[in-house]
C-alpha cells in the first residue's frame, strides 16, 4: 500500500521527485530514468509507471541546467526503442501462451483492447500508441502475437519514439522556465495525464455503450496463432 502511496504521489509531482533524484544520485539520473522509461514500455506487467509526466518533467530538469538536455534526449530514446523492441519480440514468442489464460498482471481484455487499436489504425498504432498510457505499453506486444513485419515494426517504432520523447522533453525543456509553467506545474502534470488517459477513456464508453458482445467476441481469433 505503501509503494502505491509513493507511486501516485511520485507521479503527481514528479518535478520534486526529479530534483530530489538528480541531487541524491547525480549522473545515476540518467539509469534512473531509463529504466522506468524502459520498463513502461517494455514490460506488459508495468503499464502503470510514470511516461508522458516523466518526458516533460525531464526536460523541465535538463531545462534548469541538472541535465544535458542532449544526454536525456538519447537516454530516454534509447529506453523507449529498446523497450518497444523488447515487449515486440517478447510478444512474438511467448505472447500467444500468454494469451490463453488470465493471469494476476495481463488480462484478457487488455490485449483485446490494444489488438483493436491495432486493427483499426494498423502499422500507425505503433505511432499513436506512444501517447496512449496502457495502449503504449501493449500494442508491442500485440504487434509481436500478430507477427508484424520486424522491419516495419522496428521503422514505426524509432519513429514513434523521437516524435513522443522529443516532443515531450523539449516542451518541457523550452517551456518549463516559463514562470507560469513553474508555478502551475502540478497543473499540467494532471492536465498531460488526463489528456493522455482520454482515448482509453473514450474508447471504454463507447465500447459500452455501443459495442455488441459479438463484436468483441469476434477480436479474440487474431491472437491465435496458426502454424
Amino acid at each position: 500500500m505503501e509503494f502505491l502511496t509513493y507511486l501516485v504521489d511520485f507521479i503527481l509531482h514528479i518535478d520534486a521527485h526529479l530534483f530530489e533524484l538528480v541531487e541524491q544520485y547525480g549522473m545515476w539520473i540518467y539509469a534512473i530514468l531509463f529504466i522506468i522509461v524502459f520498463c513502461e514500455t517494455g514490460l506488459v506487467v508495468t503499464p502503470f509507471l510514470p511516461g508522458d509526466s516523466l518526458l516533460f518533467a525531464s526536460g523541465v530538469v535538463a531545462g534548469a541546467g541538472l541535465m544535458g538536455y542532449g544526454h536525456v534526449l538519447l537516454v530516454l530514446l534509447a529506453a523507449g526503442i529498446t523497450g518497444d523492441a523488447v515487449n515486440y519480440f517478447i510478444g512474438r514468442h511467448v505472447g500467444p501462451a500468454i494469451f490463453q489464460r488470465d493471469s494476476r498482471f495481463i488480462k484478457k481484455e487488455h490485449l483485446l483492447k490494444a489488438h483493436h487499436f491495432y486493427e483499426k489504425h494498423g502499422g500507425k498504432a505503433i505511432i499513436l500508441a506512444r501517447f496512449v498510457p496502457i495502449v503504449r505499453t501493449f500494442a508491442p506486444f500485440v504487434a509481436g502475437i500478430a507477427l508484424m513485419c520486424p522491419h516495419r515494426f522496428f521503422l514505426f517504432n524509432i519513429t514513434g519514439c523521437v516524435l513522443w520523447v522529443g516532443g515531450l522533453v523539449s516542451a518541457g525543456y523550452f517551456l518549463g522556465n516559463l514562470e507560469w509553467v513553474r508555478q502551475n506545474f502540478s497543473i499540467i502534470v494532471y492536465l498531460i495525464i488526463i489528456i493522455s488517459v482520454l482515448p482509453v477513456v473514450i474508447e471504454v464508453l463507447r465500447a459500452k455503450l455501443g459495442k455488441k458482445p459479438e463484436q468483441v467476441e469476434e477480436l479474440k481469433n487474431p491472437f491465435e496463432r496458426k502454424d
